[in-house]
């Protein structure tokens, strides 16, 4: 089988744009294609086998020339290239671009979205929940770009909190720790038992087990109090 050209994706494109009365050229400047209708500003395409950073540079550039920009690249099956799909085409409104996808086998052109201003919106919900996180962090314990393993969040700190009281005072009632600790939640968090650090002794008592003994030695470093 010949492998696919980017060239192979100017046919279809080319179909798509005349069935909707667009006069249509290859290789108008420095567009792969330009389509005029009338008066109508002139939209312009960029062909790509596939999806990348010179591809939208390319796009955002086209811009000086026509608010009509599209990116266009040959779809693929799978789950990796629907994903791909996805994310390009949020990111493809937020430049105020427009995006194509072309099945070669039967070329078929599908619009995932098409060129314009675009104002995402705000979720006050995941606002919320990043400013309640930054204000129940406990110093900054992370490094910048980290990976998310091992990262320090502030359920983590609260969990150490814990181990700590009950490194320090022993096995105790989860009511007496919440009181200690200043953690409303802590029996809830010692009966989940997320990092596997407690261990329940009787009902409403839990004591630290191995694993959270362990990560006592990480507290000062976690708590920001090294």
């Amino acid at each position: 089988m010949t492998k696919p050209r980017e060239t192979d994706l100017y046919p279809p494109i080319k179909a798509f744009l005349e069935d909707q009365g667009y006069v249509v050229k290859s290789e108008v400047g420095a567009a792969d294609v330009v389509a005029v209708r009338g008066a109508e500003p002139p939209v312009v395409v960029e062909l790509k086998l596939g999806f990348s950073l010179t591809l939208f540079h390319q796009c955002v550039a086209r811009l000086s020339v026509s608010d009509e920009v599209y990116l266009a690249v040959a779809r693929v099956p799978g789950k990796r290239f629907a994903k791909a799909v996805k994310e390009n085409t949020a990111l493809a409104r937020r430049l105020g671009l427009g995006l194509i996808t072309v099945r070669l086998k039967d070329s078929l052109v599908e619009v995932h979205c098409d060129p314009g201003p675009y104002v995402p919106r705000k979720s006050k919900k995941r606002q919320a929940q990043l400013l309640l996180e930054f204000a129940r962090r406990q110093g900054d314990p992370n490094d910048g770009g980290q990976t998310r393993a091992g990262l320090v969040t502030a359920y983590r700190q609260d969990a150490l909190k814990l181990a700590v009281y009950l490194f320090e005072v022993g096995a105790s009632k989860g009511a007496d720790v919440a009181r200690e600790t200043g953690v409303s939640v802590a029996t809830r968090m010692m009966r989940d038992n997320h990092y596997g650090w407690f261990e329940k002794v009787e009902k409403g008592v839990y004591g630290l087990a191995p694993a959270g003994a362990k990560a006592v030695l990480t507290a000062g470093k976690v708590l920001g109090t090294d």
